[in-house]
């Protein structure tokens, strides 16, 4: 196959990892709205604009090869029998038409898998709905894509203006796999100009680049897979005085009494929210005004994600409240951090995660903020050294890898072990920024965008935000063996806010701005 392109370590781990109880594809429900008097087709309309642009998007096209015997990472290559309509459909909604129909839909189809004979992305039209509002799903496979290459990806499907923008044409198609004796040329090339980079300076550190066969025979996966590990090895070397030097900043701080009462802070206490899912989802959207949460942390001398943490945490206490069962120690939250540089958009993962208490055994919500907001910083400054070691950690090839972390996979879904082991973390909670500018799609005005992402054994509840204009859009998905009706969190999300801004109404402004 030409055009082929192997997944990293950290993609394909998505793959390996699902099962059936666990899918491993990312979404959101965006919310448009129809001009007045609007007489034309929306569903036919969108699709034919997603065809012309799937160029933009090539990974929209793309579907899985595995390599022979499952011995190595998969790879994306060009799907020869694309049809876009296995991928785009039209929805349909029972009375009474609203957005809490349409949630308890979504919440239902996000637990099923996607076809991995086909590119992993879905989309559903729903059109009827109250107030002249189309609800579009959507559903891609987290192996592809994270959250900042979803940002990326918003800007493809929606324009700035109610015309849509000219897109250009598609560039010319690159040429096939290189023939043996090509190959063996550059293969000599790159081996030269490794050796006159010599072994010090910026040229070595980034490594080399060597050919690949992107062919699928075992021959050719093994070959490949040898050109990667002398690549990995290069770049390994390289980074080799920037590894020991995080290292070291890892050892100082963990030596630091102040920074082991933090780490002790980290550790997560066992709740009725850290269980094994079942193969069905509740799903749930809010919004709260970005300007009044934007406030709230300039108030707070904290920053907006730590106000996102805060009224996680508040809604979450108050649930667990409820049922009788929150812990005297505070919670935990997996916090996803981009590595994503400015301006890249490429179609992959570059996120690692730190984890931050939540605070959840303080009352009242200002202190609260304010003890978040210090957690969260410690919890920062302790895993920057660790941003150094990610790119070598997510991209490590072992032949035989793929197959054996599959069955371990399995074996852990099916054990029901995170019933019974200690949880890492107690809840996921992401914040990824949006535009602040008004989208549209053929027309259409859009009002909202709620995430609608992953429910993980052991991590039942995830809670991903996603800022658009002056909303803060809340996606709150759960594993609805643990919790029934995720609905109910997202409605105590207003009364906490209340009480958050009611807590500073008398405060004093605090000295930090959030940035």
């Amino acid at each position: 196959m030409s055009g082929a392109k192997k997944l990293s370590s950290l993609d394909a781990s998505f793959l390996y990892y699902e099962t059936p109880e666990m899918p491993m594809h990312v979404g959101s429900i965006a919310i448009f709205r129809l001009p007045e008097g609007y007489a034309g087709n929306f569903f036919e309309d969108f699709k034919a604009m997603i065809a012309s642009r799937l160029h933009i998007a090539p990974i929209l096209k793309s579907r899985l090869e595995k390599a022979p015997l499952d011995i190595d990472h998969p790879s994306w290559v060009e799907d020869d029998q694309f049809d876009i309509d296995r991928h785009i459909f039209r929805g349909s909604l029972p009375a009474p038409y609203d957005r809490a129909t349409l949630e308890r839909i979504v919440g239902w189809m996000h637990a099923k898998l996607l076809n991995r004979a086909r590119p992993l992305w879905e989309f559903y039209v729903f059109e009827g709905m109250k107030d002249n509002e189309i609800g579009l799903y959507s559903k891609m496979h987290h192996a592809c894509i994270d959250g900042g290459a979803g940002a990326a990806l918003t800007g493809m499907i929606h324009d700035v203006s109610p015309v849509p923008r000219e897109v250009p044409e598609p560039p010319t198609r690159r040429k096939d796999a290189p023939e043996p004796r090509e190959m063996a040329a550059n293969f000599l090339n790159s081996y030269q100009e490794m050796w006159r980079q010599g072994f010090e300076g910026a040229g070595f550190s980034k490594g080399i680049e060597l050919p690949r066969s992107g062919k699928s025979d075992l021959g050719s996966v093994l070959f490949d897979n040898a050109m990667f590990q002398i690549e990995s090895a290069v770049r390994f070397v390289g980074s080799v005085p920037t590894m020991l030097k995080s290292l070291s900043e890892v050892a100082s701080k963990v030596a630091d009494p102040a920074s082991r009462a933090s780490l002790e802070r980290m550790a997560s206490p066992p709740t009725i929210l850290n269980k094994s899912i079942s193969s069905e989802r509740s799903f749930a959207g809010v919004s709260i005004p970005l300007s009044q949460a934007k406030a709230l942390a300039k108030r707070s001398g904290g920053k907006l994600n730590d106000v996102v943490l805060a009224l996680s945490s508040g809604v979450v206490r108050r649930y667990l409240l409820s049922q009788n069962a929150l812990p005297n120690k505070s919670l935990t939250a997996g916090v996803p951090i981009s590595l994503r540089e400015e301006g890249n958009a490429d179609s992959n993962n570059q996120v690692f995660g730190m984890i931050c208490s939540l605070a959840s055994d303080i009352a009242d919500p200002k202190a609260r903020l304010e003890a978040i907001a210090a957690q969260s910083t410690k919890s920062k400054e302790m895993s920057h050294p660790l941003r150094a070691l990610m790119p070598q950690i997510s991209n490590i090839s072992m032949l035989g890898a793929p197959i054996m972390v599959q069955i371990l996979a399995l074996l852990y879904s099916r054990s029901n072990l995170s019933d019974v082991l200690p949880p890492a973390v107690n809840i996921t909670v992401s914040n990824v920024p949006g535009p602040r500018q008004t989208l549209y799609a053929v027309g259409a005005e859009l009002l909202h965008i709620f995430p609608v992402s992953i429910a993980a054994h052991g991590v039942a509840l995830n809670i991903t935000v996603q800022s658009y204009r002056d909303n803060l859009d809340f996606g709150f998905i759960a594993g609805a063996n643990v919790i029934p009706h995720v609905q109910v969190l997202a409605d105590m999300l207003p009364e906490e806010l209340a009480a958050l801004e009611a807590a500073y109404a008398s405060a004093p402004d605090a000295p930090r701005a959030a940035s």
